[in-house]
């Protein structure tokens, strides 16, 4: 069995200044895990595959095309291909999602 304990898995701070640990990534799949100190922003861009956010713990804004929620652990978050996307940490908290995308970039 493969396990993957995220907790042991040294992240490096991806383009965007965000802290971010490669958990999976094979051709059909890529799952990271970004970590968002409070203040900290994924600006806007866009993705052309498949995108689901969830939200392993803290709040924080998650914004897909003109539609922007407030979201908290255990949410999920749909991103077609080809849309806007944005995530911030802007609850005064940190926040940490689990980005997988598919196919694998």
């Amino acid at each position: 069995m493969d396990m993957i304990r995220m907790k042991e898995i040294e992240g490096k701070l991806n383009k965007r200044g965000v802290l971010a640990k490669e958990l999976v990534k094979h051709e059909h799949v890529q799952v990271m895990n970004l970590n968002l100190k409070p203040e900290d922003e994924v600006p806007k861009h866009n993705v052309p595959v498949d995108v689901f956010f969830y939200v392993v713990k803290g709040k924080g804004t998650i914004r897909i095309g003109d539609d922007e929620a407030v979201v908290e652990k255990d949410d999920i978050v749909l991103c077609p291909p080809g849309t806007d996307m944005s995530l911030r940490a802007d609850q005064g908290e940190s926040f940490s999602v689990l980005n997988v995308k598919t196919p694998s970039l």
